[in-house]
This record gives structure tokens, sequence and C-alpha cells, in this order.
């Protein structure tokens, strides 16, 4: 995510983070709800998931140490498209989601690169999210539901 960002850019994400930890169960955030935040995992495992009609939370990936969870504040109208829960005792880093925007938006040379880094974690979701339905609808009972 750092990649193609400046010294000046980078104390900019640095002004914009903090160090936060997450019990083992506690969610970072339900899917439809407005969405806020960004985390940089540095330790633990962060389940991500989606609301299966008839099934609830289905685990469509998990993220680790040097992972992202959270990209839908980076589109308006910002609502979270999945939901996350800590699976196991973890440590991010926070960024202020809407101080990151904001000065995205005064500086495409800031933008531009977290966009790009953003998307290319989209696509991989994305092509994880698919694998993990194809599972679910070849056979429903492998795969694992939510923690929670």
């Amino acid at each position: 995510m750092l990649s193609g960002l400046s010294p000046t850019h980078i104390a900019v994400l640095s002004g914009a983070a903090k160090e936060v930890t997450f019990a083992a169960g506690e969610r970072l955030f339900h899917e439809g709800a407005p969405a806020r935040g960004c985390w940089l995992v540095q330790r633990g495992c962060v389940a991500v998931d989606a609301a299966i009609p008839g099934r609830g939370p289905v685990v469509v990936q998990t993220v680790g140490p040097g992972e992202v969870v959270g990209w839908s504040w980076l589109i308006t109208p910002a609502k979270w498209h999945f939901g996350a829960i800590s699976v196991t005792p973890t440590v991010a880093v926070e960024l202020d989601t809407d101080q990151l925007r904001a000065f995205a938006e005064h500086d495409p040379s800031f933008g531009y690169p977290i966009a790009v880094a953003m998307l290319t974690m989209v696509l991989d979701r994305l092509q994880t999210t698919r694998a993990r339905l194809l599972d679910l609808y070849r056979n429903p009972a492998d795969v694992p539901t939510s923690p929670l």
C-alpha cells in the first residue's frame, strides 16, 4: 500500500494512523453498515464474511499480518459490502479514512496510489469470494460459517 508514495504522503498516512487491538470474536464491522476505517493487520487473523440467505455469515477470506481489511470507505456511498470479525486476538493499524479521503481528493498524487492499492485488494477479494462461493454451492456443508 505504501509503494509509490512520497515521504510527505507517508507522513500523511502516519498522521491518520493509530494502533488498535481486537479481542477474538470482536466484530470490526457489519455488512451494510456505514463504512469508516481501514485496518492494516499487524498480528492476528480477521475473517471477512458475507451474509448468505438461509446460512447467515459465511467466511469468504481470512486476512493476516501485512494485509488490509476495509476498502469500502473509498467509494460513496460508503457502506460495508462484507463483514469482518477478529478470529484471534488482533493488533492492527487503524487509518482515519475521513482524513485520507479528504487528502486524496485534494492531492491526486496521493489518492491515485491509494486507489490502485485498494483496487488490487478488491480484485483479490473478488477472486477469493468467487472461489468460496463456488465451494459453497458445490458442497455447502464444507464451507465454514463466521466464528460468531
